[in-house]
């Protein structure tokens, strides 16, 4: 009976957001694809539940100022501020958990059908010193983001390659970006990501995720 409901509960949020402008972009790999990095509960959960939630209510929010749906996302977190004041929060919430989940789902992919290009290692290099460092230091944003949040690689409008963390459901292209710059690279530290899992291990999440990186689609991003 519970797993009834929870069908029930998932095909009634997805309706409900097909309804409005900002609906879930499919997945490109299956719920097990990522395993045993991410396993397969954990996946349809995210997607399903969390990110599907994300998505349910940024509609809702803007159910009072319908035009605004007239607007993709990238411009609706990008002007915050110049939101009607009571929708303010729940879009750099919602709308925030809307974009990085489907950012994130981008950037990954199953084990070894994405690896890094010698062009990408240079680049990285270039940028962090060796490989290595990169990964001690994006490492050390994500394990350190205290509670829930976002680390990041992102390049400035220099076109310098830096790794931040974010809180909650903010990126580095909101308005109140303490650094400002376009995402590349990214992994989600809220706990709903990983717990089933990794439990209270986020260190070892975090180290298995290298597994799982759509190298491919990082090297254009940055390349862009």
């Amino acid at each position: 009976m519970k797993r009834v409901k929870a069908i029930l509960f998932v095909l009634l949020t997805i309706s409900f957001v097909s309804f409005g402008q900002f609906k879930l972009p499919p997945l490109q790999f299956k719920y097990n694809a990522l395993e045993p990095t991410i396993d397969s509960t954990t996946m349809y959960i995210h997607y399903n539940f969390h990110h599907t939630a994300y998505a349910t209510n940024l509609n809702k929010a803007l159910e009072k100022y319908p035009e605004l749906y007239k607007k993709d996302i990238l411009e609706l977190i990008q002007n915050i501020n110049e939101l009607p004041a009571d929708i303010q929060t729940a879009v750099r919430n919602n709308g925030g958990g809307y974009y990085n989940h489907n950012f994130f789902w981008t950037i990954l992919a199953p084990a070894g059908t994405a690896p890094m290009s010698p062009k990408l290692e240079k680049i990285l290099v270039e940028n962090f010193g060796s490989i290595d460092a990169f990964k001690a230091e994006f490492e050390k944003a994500a394990v350190g983001r205290f509670g829930s949040g976002w680390a990041w690689l992102i390049k400035d409008s220099t076109g310098k390659l830096r790794v931040i963390s974010t809180p909650n459901q903010d990126n580095s292209l909101m308005q109140k970006a303490e650094v400002k710059g376009k995402p590349v690279l990214a992994i989600d530290v809220w706990e709903h990501a990983y717990y089933l899992k990794y439990q209270n291990k986020r260190v070892v999440y975090v180290k298995a995720f290298w597994n799982v990186v759509n190298w491919t689609e990082v090297e254009r991003l940055i390349a862009m």
